[in-house]
């Protein structure tokens, strides 16, 4: 006769004397009957809701199916709160919160009786949290996203987060009233989910639905549709089978996986953000990951998912032209077939039957909507340990260029100047932004897309080359050069940069380049003098002691490594 299989929680639940009496007399008062703490596996649901995270906002509801699924399928589910990151609403920004969000994932999960974990993951740096902290401690784990928002309707045609930049310059130059503004803001946000483009909340869903941590086509169908809800049931019902096999994220989370979600999102013009998180993923579970390895590996992946910022359309038309497994099915000359999913079956088998319906959403590797790949990696003494760049959103006339140096030494130093009709600009000089990396800001805040000056727009001029040590919200465009690493906060060139240097981006050649002599950087580094930021308390302080740099995924340094599920000691 075949053993019944002990879980986790009955290291809590099973246990007889006083400890038991602790651990299952408090959940009864819930109303739990007794039989639900006798060999059932305990299922965790990691819910992001937070009114305070509108793109989150219907997850109790989403949760309710989840758990349908688990007492289904013979398990007991239990909910649970974990800080939730609004990306609209946070300040100073939501990235600086993410790595303190996986910390609060990983010890909920490690410190309760759960056998398997649904983690629900929608505003974006609620999914890299979430998966790092989960991957931190390797229980049998699945992710459910939220979903996209449907596309807006304003003036006659459909609008998304994208057009938030192009409304901001529309109404700079008074092209756009502030009616009209307060009226698309309605339009564009019409129904639960993230931003419809692809912005960096919809590429964290590709990117684990390509990792191999969901079922299919969980990325792109709508939050408002009914197929969601029964996804989040389906989700219910797999997890608890995958803790009945004991199949854990170190199994599918394998240097196959990373590659595969390298491949998808070039495919996709994915966020450049999904650089930084993958890259922190990849740390958490021990899986070496170079900036090299990104370039490398899109280099010969085309544009084909017609989605904006860098196509047309939104997010949920992916869906209705069938999703990231279409897109997969496209590049199955790329991607590790054999790659282990969470639905128990290798990729291969999960998208053998899709299609693409509609070929100008998804087109073919052979014939694509742009040769570009959706990503970039650049090198020089500007970057030396790097820095990204999205060409498929990129102007082709800029991709090779030397432009003058116009500096902003910080965010607020661009905010006062760059309206000011004497700032000594045109469209063909090079913005640089410093001290809005992981440290400077701190957090390294989506402010590397700067709005272009007044004066440049007027000219009917919508894109300048800028360079930062900062982001870009996924829903951003232009030829925006991103995460420069070192930061000008830890003494980086980037924070030697003066106005008049002039400074060469070679993208077909991946080169950032100042063009100053070695020695004329030495002297300006004598010169320099490190910020005072000033945060001497609490979270922060521990992150800017312990915060990598963008290259490295921008995690605690103590939190690299899988950790596991230690044995945790009664307190009774």
């Amino acid at each position: 006769m075949q053993e019944e299989k002990k879980y986790r929680s009955q290291d809590w639940f099973g246990k007889g004397g006083k400890d038991g009496f602790i651990y299952r007399s408090f959940m009864k008062n819930q109303g739990v009957p007794h039989d639900e703490f006798t060999g059932k596996p305990v299922i965790g649901i990691c819910n992001t809701w937070s009114e305070l995270t509108p793109c989150n906002g219907h997850f109790r509801e989403l949760a309710e199916h989840i758990k349908r699924g688990i007492w289904e399928a013979g398990g007991f589910p239990v909910e649970f709160p974990v800080m939730s990151l609004g990306e609209t609403l946070i300040k100073p920004t939501a990235m600086l919160y993410r790595n303190l969000v996986s910390m609060d994932v990983e010890e909920s999960i490690r410190a309760n009786p759960v056998d398997g974990v649904v983690l629900m993951c929608g505003c974006d740096k609620t999914t890299p949290s979430l998966v790092m902290g989960a991957a931190s401690v390797d229980l049998p784990t699945i992710v459910l996203s939220g979903g996209p928002m449907l596309a807006g309707h304003f003036k006659g045609r459909k609008i998304g987060t994208s057009d938030v930049w192009r409304f901001a310059e529309a109404y700079k130059v008074g092209e756009l009233t502030q009616e009209e503004f307060i009226a698309a803001e309605a339009c564009m946000a019409r129904s639960a989910g993230h931003c419809a483009v692809m912005g960096t909340a919809s590429t964290m869903a590709s990117m684990v639905e390509s990792l191999g941590l969901t079922l299919p086509n969980n990325a792109s169908i709508p939050a408002a549709d009914s197929r969601r809800r029964a996804l989040a049931h389906l989700t219910g019902r797999r997890i608890v089978q995958m803790v009945k096999d004991d199949l854990k994220m170190s199994q599918i989370l394998t240097r196959k996986a990373f590659e595969n979600a390298i491949m998808v999102n070039a495919a996709i013009g994915g966020s450049t953000n999904f650089v930084i998180h993958l890259k922190a993923i990849a740390g958490r579970v021990g899986v070496e990951l170079d900036l090299e390895d990104f370039d490398k590996l899109s280099e010969e992946i085309p544009f084909i998912a017609n989605v904006q910022p860098s196509g047309e359309h939104f997010f949920e038309d992916l869906y209705y032209a069938g999703g990231i497994p279409a897109v997969m099915k496209e590049l199955e000359g790329f991607l590790h077939l054999d790659a282990v999913t969470a639905t128990g079956a290798p990729l291969g088998d999960n998208i053998a039957d899709a299609g693409a319906h509609n070929r100008e959403i998804i087109a073919t590797v052979d014939n694509p909507f742009k040769p570009n790949t959706g990503l970039a990696v650049l090198k020089g003494n500007l970057a030396s340990n790097g820095a990204v760049l999205k060409p498929s959103a990129a102007s082709p006339h800029l991709m090779t260029h030397t432009g003058r140096a116009v500096v902003f030494e910080d965010i607020d130093d661009y905010k006062a100047r760059v309206d000011d009709p004497d700032l000594d600009i045109d469209e063909t000089c090079i913005m640089v932004l410093k001290n809005v990396g992981p440290r400077g800001y701190p957090g390294m805040p989506e402010v590397g897309n700067m709005t272009l000056p007044k004066k440049i727009i007027e000219k009917g001029v919508h894109d300048m080359i800028r360079i930062s040590d900062g982001r870009m919200s996924g829903t951003g465009f232009g030829t925006v050069v991103l995460h420069v690493s070192p930061e000008a906060a830890v003494g980086g060139n980037l924070a030697l940069v003066q106005n008049g240097d002039l400074i060469t981006l070679d993208v077909p050649n991946r080169s950032l380049h100042l063009h100053v002599s070695d020695e004329e950087l030495e002297t300006r580094r004598k010169e320099w003098q490190p910020l005072n930021l000033g945060y001497d308390r609490g979270y922060v302080n521990l992150y800017l002691r312990h915060v990598q740099q963008s290259h490295e995924g921008a995690d605690l340094d103590f939190l690299v490594g899988n950790s596991g599920t230690w044995k945790l000691r009664d307190s009774h």
